[in-house]
């Protein structure tokens, strides 16, 4: 899995990576068992600093998406939570349809982008 970060962008860095990496897991460009890098070799070859992407495997790891094992590293290990990832889930999606409702985006316009972006990670 290749992961690019917009060094431009206003989105922190270790959220960009975070997000590519649980994209990674939706379109099963990473699976359960999947070793990721290191913290030191992800970091050299992005381009980054240790700590940042130390911070994003971290959030990875609280969030149910990887683990950490000391010998192997970071894991992708799927966290079958499912009552509190639908409860992260509804708090994003509460703010992000406030904001499509500001700019008068509406619930079809909504639905067909879900459908659309659901279509990419296999309909699951």
């Amino acid at each position: 899995m290749l992961i690019e970060i917009d060094f431009n962008s206003d989105e922190a860095f270790y959220v960009q990576l975070r997000n590519q990496i649980v994209i990674g897991i939706a379109t099963s460009a990473l699976k359960e068992g999947d070793v990721l890098p290191s913290v030191r070799q992800l970091a050299e070859v992005i381009g980054i600093n240790m700590h940042t992407v130390n911070k994003a495997y971290s959030l990875l790891r609280q969030e149910g998406f990887v683990q950490v094992d000391r010998r192997r590293g970071a894991v992708i290990a799927l966290d079958i939570d499912k009552i509190r990832a639908m409860e992260e889930i509804r708090d994003e999606l509460k703010v992000l349809l406030a904001k499509a409702s500001c700019k008068s985006i509406s619930k079809d316009e909504i639905h067909e982008m879900i459908d659309e972006i659901y279509r990419d990670y296999g309909g699951r």
